[in-house]
C-alpha cells in the first residue's frame, strides 16, 4: 500500500519542505477533479475512488477532491457556528484576473497565472471590509470546508493568548501546571510561553524522506495514516506526546514543529475544562457571525488535532481574517482583545527566529518573527498571517486594509513551492489597492 509520506499533518515549512527540490510539476489544467471524475457516480467507478484505507485521499491529484471532503475520510467532531444570523461582508467586486507583476523568478505574470499555477481551490479577498474578489474551483464550494492545515495553529495560539487574558492561563508557567503527565517528556522543564512560540527543544523530525523520523509515528496515533498489521505504537495524541524526549535547550531558537502545537491543543482543554472545538466555536466562530460550521479531525479516542485538523469554509476563513486586521472587533463586537491582537503583531524574538534557517526565497528579512503561533513579517506594510502545507493562507496587510484567505491542494506539501509566487501577487495586489 502506497502511502504520501507526509500524511495529513500540519508540517508547514518544516526542514524537509525547505531542502526540497522542485520537481516538475503537473499541468494544473489537467488536474481538475470533476474532470476526472473523482467520487463521481453511484458507486463511483473502482479506479475513481478515493479513500483513508488504500492512502488515496492524501496522493496527488486526488488531494484536488478530498481537501474539500476530509470529513468523508477521518472522523471529526464540529465547530458550531451557533443560531445567529451569518454576519454581513458587503461587496465591491474589482476584476483581478489581469493584475500583472512581476513573479519571484523575475517574469511577468497576471493574477489569473498565480491563482493555476499555486492550484488554487478557492479565493477571497477582502478590502476594507468588503469582499472584492471571490472564487471557487474545482471541488470547492462556498459551503464545503476545506482543509487548513496549520492555518489550524494560529487558531490555537490565538485561543491559548485570549485565556492568558482572561487569566485562565498562565503562559510563564511549566507546562506540568497543567499537565504533569509531561513531566517526563521534552516538556518537563517548558514553559507554556515557550510551546506558544515554538522555542522547544524536542527531538522530533519532520524530514519527509526519513522513515524512521517521528512525523510518521505523530500521524499514525492521531488516525492520519492507516496503522500498518502489528502496530504496537500509540493510538492517540496524548500517548504519542508523553513519550517525546528532550533535544537542546528550550528558548534559545525557533523550531517550528507540530507536535508543540498539540502540545499547546493539550493544555488549553486541561486549562479550562472543555474542548478545543468547543473553545473555538464559543469564543471566536459563533461571535463571528460564521455561515457554516467548521470541524476539526480527531484521533481514536476524539482528542482535535490543533496542529493541522481544522477544516474551514472560505467566507469564515475571511471573517477571522478581517476580525484579526481589525483588532480583534468583528460583527458589533470585540471577539479577540486588542491586547492579544497587538502582541500578535509586535512578534516574538527575530534573533531567535532567524535561528531556524529559512531560505530568503520565503521572504523572511530582518526582523520576521513568530508569536502565538501567527507568522510577523514586521515589514514595512505590518503583514502577519496564518499557514498551511499545500498553500492555506490567511494574510493580512493592516497597512494596505487587506485580507486574503487562500485554499490550495498544491502538488507539494512545503510552503518553498507555492509562497515566494504568491506573495509576490499579493505585494502587487497591496500596491495596487493603496494607490
Amino acid at each position: 500500500m502506497k502511502v504520501t509520506m507526509a500524511a495529513v499533518t500540519a508540517l508547514a515549512l518544516s526542514s524537509a519542505c525547505l531542502a526540497q527540490t522542485a520537481p516538475a510539476l503537473p499541468d494544473p489544467a489537467g488536474t481538475d477533479p470533476k474532470a476526472l471524475g473523482w467520487m463521481q457516480g453511484f458507486p463511483p467507478a473502482a479506479d475513481k475512488v478515493v479513500t483513508f484505507g488504500n492512502g488515496s485521499f492524501y496522493s496527488f491529484p486526488r488531494t484536488r477532491w478530498s481537501f474539500s471532503h476530509m470529513r468523508e475520510m477521518l472522523p471529526t467532531v464540529n465547530v458550531w457556528r451557533g443560531s445567529g444570523t451569518p454576519s454581513v461582508l458587503p461587496v465591491a467586486p474589482k476584476d483581478l484576473d489581469k493584475l500583472s507583476f512581476t513573479d519571484d523568478k523575475g517574469a511577468k505574470a497576471s493574477w489569473a497565472e498565480m491563482l493555476t499555477r499555486t492550484y488554487t481551490d478557492s479565493i477571497i479577498v477582502l478590502h476594507k471590509g468588503k469582499v472584492i474578489y471571490e472564487k471557487y474551483t474545482g471541488s470547492a464550494e462556498p459551503q464545503l470546508p476545506h482543509s487548513a492545515f496549520s492555518v489550524t495553529k494560529s487558531f490555537i495560539g490565538t485561543l491559548a493568548a485570549m485565556l492568558a487574558t482572561e487569566g485562565s492561563l498562565d503562559p510563564s508557567a511549566p507546562v506540568t501546571k497543567y499537565i504533569p503527565e509531561l513531566k517526563d517528556s521534552a516538556y518537563g522543564d517548558a514553559t507554556v510561553r515557550q510551546v506558544m512560540d515554538m522555542t522547544i527543544g524536542v527531538q522530533y523530525s519532520e524530514n519527509y524522506a526519513d522513515p524512521k523520523a517521528e512525523i510518521f509515528d505523530y500521524a499514525r496515533s492521531g488516525g492520519m495514516l492507516p496503522l500498518p498489521p502489528g502496530y504496537a505504537g500509540p493510538k492517540n495524541f496524548y500517548e504519542f506526546l508523553v513519550k517525546l524526549k528532550k533535544e537542546g535547550n528550550h528558548g534559545e531558537g525557533f523550531a517550528y514543529k507540530t507536535v508543540n502545537a498539540e502540545v499547546l491543543t493539550w493544555i488549553i482543554k486541561r486549562a479550562t475544562g472543555k474542548s478545543a472545538a468547543a473553545l473555538m466555536s464559543e469564543k471566536i466562530w459563533q461571535k463571528l457571525g460564521a455561515e457554516n460550521d467548521a470541524y476539526f479531525s480527531v484521533d481514536a479516542i476524539g482528542s482535535e488535532s490543533g496542529g493541522g485538523g481544522l477544516s474551514l469554509p472560505l467566507r469564515d476563513m475571511a471573517r477571522f481574517g478581517e476580525m484579526m486586521r481589525l483588532g480583534g472587533k468583528f460583527n458589533g463586537q470585540q471577539i479577540v482583545p486588542t491586547s492579544v491582537v497587538d502582541d500578535i503583531r509586535k512578534g516574538g524574538d527575530p534573533a531567535k527566529f532567524a535561528k531556524a534557517g529559512y531560505p530568503d526565497v520565503l521572504g523572511y528579512g530582518a526582523g520576521y518573527a513568530y508569536r502565538n503561533m501567527w507568522w510577523v513579517s514586521n515589514n514595512k506594510n505590518g503583514v502577519f498571517d496564518a499557514r498551511g502545507i499545500h498553500g492555506q493562507r490567511v494574510y493580512i496587510d493592516p497597512k494596505a486594509e487587506l485580507v486574503i484567505a487562500k485554499f490550495s491542494s498544491h502538488p507539494i506539501a512545503g510552503n518553498m513551492a507555492n509562497i515566494p509566487l504568491t506573495d509576490a501577487a499579493f505585494g502587487a495586489l497591496a500596491d495596487y489597492l493603496s494607490k
